[in-house]
């Protein structure tokens, strides 16, 4: 995810007047943070709605942020960019809500009207993109503002389980979109997710969409793998013994896989897809990368394959909507563990020791 401009200060309540509160998830630097006291958002452009958090989550970026590899997010920022909620107020342009809508917060905020927003790289939008958590107070606390609502929300249904909709503010649209689309899934193909996290698991499900012939989850958790093969995986390989690159050749033939996805965000998950792409897939990288990777062009050079990076533009986000409502995919299956907003601290522990707790994703209520 990158930042766009922020082009709105907070409201300055009327002089003399008392400052309403309101508790948030703060980012302190140097991996700390806090829940705290802040004040709470007010109308600050026409195009605004704040919004009453009802539950959001927390997803890998935000740890992401916590160890220093996501510059544009400065201390004192409340984290954050996932949830659903109640809208509490609207600035005066907004038309598509009004107060008292439930709405699914979108992680990318879009203008609509920029020229990356007119190409459909809302995440690159100049007004907006990735900004939520990162470059503007997040989701993470009781209300977040969010610009530019009417293109940056959307409806929920009356009577909906908000649950499985949580999933559809970003775990899902990246797993899709920055791996699945990327890696120019098709049937009968062959495919490699490395990495069995939420975001993997989130390809995983969509993946299934285009009736690959094999899907193979590698991560060095067992669990994980086991919580993938009911998920739909055909075969899992556990790369605790550093024999991946082996097991998967000898799953394919020899031949390597068709799309391998990145899904962890470090080098050597990168460079084993690398090593098993074949001769004309693609290699779709989803993971935040905070670290130099080697590009092994002396191997790959004459090998017609496709390199695609992408942050997600949350284009696929009706899309997906539909295919939750319509039960072809269940989100609410990566769901492993709930608290109350209060207790974020706790869940931040949970979720960053998955490897002892098996988290996969939080549900905070607000």
């Amino acid at each position: 995810m990158s930042a766009g401009t922020v082009l709105h200060a907070p409201t300055v309540p009327p002089t003399g007047g008392a400052v309403p509160t309101m508790k948030a998830l703060v980012y302190l630097g140097d991996g700390k943070k806090a829940f705290q006291d802040k004040p709470k958002p007010g109308i600050s452009a026409a195009t605004d709605a704040i919004v009453k958090i009802v539950k959001t989550t927390i997803c890998g970026t935000d740890l992401h942020i916590l160890k220093g590899d996501v510059p544009t997010a400065k201390p004192g920022r409340t984290l954050g960019h996932e949830g659903v909620g109640i809208i509490d107020e609207v600035g005066s342009g907004v038309k598509a809500f009004k107060k008292g809508d439930r709405v699914l917060v979108s992680c990318v905020t879009s203008c609509g009207a920029c020229v990356y927003c007119r190409r459909q790289m809302f995440s690159h939008c100049v007004n907006g993109g990735w900004i939520l958590g990162n470059a503007i107070d997040g989701t993470q606390a009781d209300f977040v503002r969010i610009p530019y609502a009417d293109t940056s929300l959307y409806p929920i249904l009356a009577g909906e389980d908000e649950e499985p909709l949580v999933m559809c503010s970003d775990i899902l649209p990246t797993g899709y979109e920055c791996g699945v689309l990327n890696g120019k899934i098709a049937p009968g193909s062959t495919v490699a997710i490395v990495g069995s996290g939420p975001i993997g698991l989130a390809a995983l499900l969509t993946a299934q969409f285009y009736s690959p012939a094999q899907i193979i989850m590698i991560d060095l958790d067992q669990k994980r793998l086991d919580i993938a093969t009911r998920l739909g995986a055909s075969s899992v390989v556990n790369s605790a013994d550093g024999k991946a690159k082996e097991a998967i050749l000898k799953l394919t033939g020899g031949i390597g896989v068709d799309s391998a996805i990145e899904a962890v965000g470090i080098p050597a998950t990168f460079e084993l897809c690398e090593q098993i792409v074949a001769p004309g897939g693609n290699i779709a990288n989803i993971g935040v990368h905070g670290k130099p990777v080697s590009l092994h062009l002396e191997q790959l050079w004459d090998r017609n394959i496709g390199i695609t990076t992408r942050l997600v533009d949350t284009v696929s986000t009706p899309t997906l909507l539909e295919m939750v409502r319509s039960q072809k995919i269940d989100p609410k299956k990566l769901i492993t563990h709930h608290f109350k907003l209060s207790d974020i601290m706790s869940a931040y522990d949970t979720f960053a020791d998955a490897a002892k707790t098996g988290a996969l994703k939080v549900i905070l209520e607000g």
